[in-house]
């Protein structure tokens, strides 16, 4: 898939408030400071698309671009960021589960991992939530060019390991890294294949 367009649409703190125009949304969301905006800008190849902070918790709202203008990159606020008071990791807490519960539009979210570090219960637990609740989902492993081949292997197969605890059959997994690109093309092929058998899906 070649992105050509990439525009930021809009932020808000309520899944009803967000575009009504049936477009595909492919959510992405992981721990506070995954890199989730780099790859986001990575994936658009647009670097002030989503911006960026080495403070964890910088997105606060549902921010949506639109791309190519027919489809949509969700941007979630992280997840497990200690640093906020209760009020306001509840609220958020309460715009996640309602987006990922009751958006319609929702066709993929994209759950990212730090593949530099162990499996982590909150990433477990949240992946875990979007099972039980029918959310269709694919994993992403972050920042792979921080590490050698080996370590990322380690760390992908306990992540498979622990989740097998819960899942009969696991759910598509990708390698990326933002710094080198790696991942770019196999994440686009698979939101394009979506796409493509959405656009080919006869209408009730």
């Amino acid at each position: 898939m070649d992105i050509k367009t990439a525009e930021f649409v809009v932020s808000n703190s309520d899944y009803r408030k967000c575009p009504n125009t049936g477009l595909p949304e492919y959510a992405f969301i992981g721990r506070s400071n995954v890199g989730k905006s780099s790859l986001i800008n990575m994936l658009t190849r647009n670097k002030g698309l989503a911006k960026t902070s080495v403070r964890p918790g910088k997105t606060q709202l549902i921010n949506h671009f639109l791309i190519n203008g027919k489809w949509y990159i969700v941007d979630l606020p992280g997840y497990g960021f200690a640093r906020v008071s209760k009020t306001s990791r509840a609220a958020w807490q309460k715009m996640i589960s309602d987006y990922f519960l009751h958006r319609e539009s929702l066709v993929n979210t994209f759950v990212l991992i730090d593949s530099r570090i162990p499996p982590q219960r909150i990433d477990l637990d949240f992946v875990n939530f979007l099972g039980q609740n029918g959310v269709p989902l694919s994993i992403v492993f972050t920042k792979v060019d921080k590490q050698n081949q080996r370590e990322t292997a380690l760390n992908v197969n306990a992540f498979k390991k622990a989740l097998s605890e819960t899942w009969e059959e696991l759910p598509l997994m990708f390698v990326t890294s933002s710094a080198t690109g790696f991942g770019r093309d196999k994440l686009l092929d698979y939101i394009a294949s979506i796409n493509e058998s959405l656009s080919t899906t006869p209408n009730p």
